[in-house]
Formats: structure tokens, C-alpha cells, sequence
């Protein structure tokens, strides 16, 4: 089984970290401190969809929340 062929089969998840910035993971890999679950597992291309829906503005939420107290 080739690289493509696992990355296919596994079982990924969807995180999110303080930034509202999203990633894809291993299922059953451990979150890193500041990451955390965001409710979505499925195959490679779910939860990249999933990211594409839900991150709509790439920018960090500490960016967004700067540049809403300047005006």
C-alpha cells in the first residue's frame, strides 16, 4: 500500500486552534497544546471541505479583532 492509498483509507479530524486557525489530523493523533477538536472526522477530502466552509477569513482572530477596535 502506497502513501496515497493510506492517506485515502485513514480517518482524519478537523482541529482549530486560540487563532480560529483550522488543520487537518490523524484521528487518533494526539492534540498538541493549543489545538483542540472541532467536531468534524471523515476521510481527507471531508474534513478539507469542512475547512473550506467553516474558515472563511484566513486572517487570525487576533488580526480580526485589532482591525475591528480601529474603526
Amino acid at each position: 500500500m502506497n502513501i496515497s492509498e493510506k492517506e485515502s483509507t485513514a480517518l482524519y479530524k478537523v482541529v482549530v486552534n486560540h487563532e480560529e486557525q483550522y488543520s487537518i489530523w490523524l484521528a487518533n493523533q494526539e492534540n498538541a497544546p493549543g489545538w483542540q477538536d472541532a467536531g468534524k472526522t471523515g476521510s481527507k477530502e471531508e474534513c478539507l471541505l469542512y475547512i473550506k466552509q467553516v474558515w472563511t477569513d484566513m486572517r487570525p482572530l487576533s488580526l480580526r479583532q485589532k482591525m475591528q477596535q480601529a474603526f
